[in-house]
């Protein structure tokens, strides 16, 4: 499933093709003809995000469906061009094409969890759901940690828990706990506030990296094979998917286990229980 960071890169590149300006709509596949239809032809202000959440405001009445609601889940994909936009095929859910005149864009939505039609009272249901995302201004660490400081569920738990904190999944979740010398059990009561600060401001950097690149990367470059040039997918991760491979840092075998129907990732050494750790920033 996409992490926080790629559906936050979808809303910028879509408020960059379509913002300001009327959109044309329709839902070849047909499953959000009647949605299509109400949007077709008004204004798309802007796109925005809120941890795996995509909301389109489009310039309709107050009061008035006005966002367009849309979570990718495990297969929705987001396709965006720029000239005359393919002819439609598969299972295409929603279809926007406009943009500037001299240079129209196109971007298609294919396989969903969510795609819906929202007034404002829905989408604000919606967001009570969500814990802060800390890719956004209005993201506050301390709403996240009035919830963690009370419970007794680990902090790979909270993590992955999006009432908690809105757009963190697999990836971050191993890869922050690494990078902060943190065990993925230690319960969230047990974690002093001041490194759940920590924790949270090195999430933000992970993410706002992963925005800029469209990639995951959490490795510093002495920590990699290759420590020039770009970033190679073997050398991104600290922990996560190198399961019996030897630490970067330390050279203890990387664990993995199942934890609420998701794989765990961690390195015993460098995250012993009990362990403090410190966080790094250095991300290039």
């Amino acid at each position: 499933m996409p992490e926080g960071h790629t559906v936050h890169r979808h809303a910028r590149q879509l408020t960059a093709a379509f913002g300001g300006r009327p959109v044309a709509a329709d839902s070849p596949q047909g499953r959000f003809a009647a949605g299509a239809a109400a949007v077709d032809g008004l204004v798309l202000l802007r796109a925005e995000a809120w941890g795996k959440h995509l909301f389109l405001r489009l310039d309709a009445p107050p009061g008035a469906d006005r966002w367009v609601h849309v979570h990718l889940g495990l297969f929705g994909k987001w396709a965006l061009g720029t000239g005359t936009p393919p002819e439609p095929r598969g299972a295409l859910r929603l279809r926007l094409v406009g943009g500037d005149p001299a240079e129209p864009a196109w971007a298609e939505l294919r396989g969903p969890t969510a795609c819906e039609l929202l007034d404002d009272a829905g989408r604000a249901r919606l967001l009570d759901r969500l814990g802060p995302d800390p890719l956004r201004r209005d993201g506050d660490p301390s709403l996240a940690l009035a919830r963690v400081a009370r419970s007794r569920q680990s902090l790979a738990a909270l993590l992955m828990d999006q009432s908690v904190v809105a757009g963190v999944g697999n990836v971050y979740r191993a890869e922050v706990l690494f990078r902060a010398g943190l065990h993925p059990e230690v319960r969230g009561r047990d974690l002093d506030p001041g490194r759940w600060n920590e924790l949270w401001q090195d999430l933000a950097t992970l993410m706002r990296a992963g925005v800029r690149s469209g990639r995951i990367v959490t490795t510093e470059r002495e920590h990699r094979e290759r420590r020039t040039g770009a970033v190679r997918r073997s050398d991104a991760h600290y922990v996560y998917r190198r399961h019996g491979l030897p630490c970067r840092v330390c050279g203890t075998t990387v664990q993995v286990r199942e934890l609420l129907g998701r794989r765990l990732y961690w390195c015993p050494a460098c995250q012993a229980a009990g362990s403090t750790g410190t966080v790094s920033r250095d991300i290039a």
